[in-house]
Order: structure tokens, then sequence, then C-alpha cells
């Protein structure tokens, strides 16, 4: 993060990750990596994360124990758009 980035935040109990039904074997063993970006997105809202996972295919939405993740010492960033962000989401926390 940068220091005009967003402090860490709470976030609510349940956050939200769209993406294509092809990608669901490698997220359920490894869980959500940033990819190419610096942090995994999540919404908070299933259905704006059903229109992202659509840009890929078939999209499958993706429920994250946030607050969990929070109560854990993962850090959460809500940015201006109100996209939630972290690092990485393990498996284990993902349904």
């Amino acid at each position: 993060m940068r220091p005009d980035d967003p402090k860490p935040t709470m976030p609510p109990s349940m956050l939200f990750h769209g993406t294509a039904n092809r990608f669901i074997t490698s997220i359920l063993a490894e869980g959500l990596l940033p990819g190419c970006r610096s942090h995994v997105h999540l919404a908070q809202d299933p259905h704006k994360a059903a229109v992202v996972g659509q840009r890929y295919g078939q999209a499958v939405v993706l429920t994250v124990h946030a607050l969990r993740m929070h109560d854990q010492g993962f850090r959460f960033y809500q940015d201006d758009d109100g996209n939630w962000l972290t690092e990485h989401v393990p498996a284990c926390f993902i349904r």
C-alpha cells in the first residue's frame, strides 16, 4: 500500500468474489490470489460480484468469511469505489 492508500478497516461478516467457473478448482486449492493486481478485490453485494465474474466466463460467486479473516489478523481496505481489498484469501475462508 502507498502512503495515500486507505487505512485497514473492519470488513462486514461476508464479502463476495465473482469469478469464472473454470477457476474454481485452483481457487479451492490455493485460495484467492491477486494475480497481476496488488490485492484481491471483493464486493459487499453478491450481484456486483456476479457481474464481475461474467466478464471471464460462466460466473460463480464465492462467499468469503471476511470478518473471521479479520479476526485472525488479515487486513482489509476499502477503496473509493466501495470495493474491499485484501492481499490473499486462503481457501479455508471461502464458501
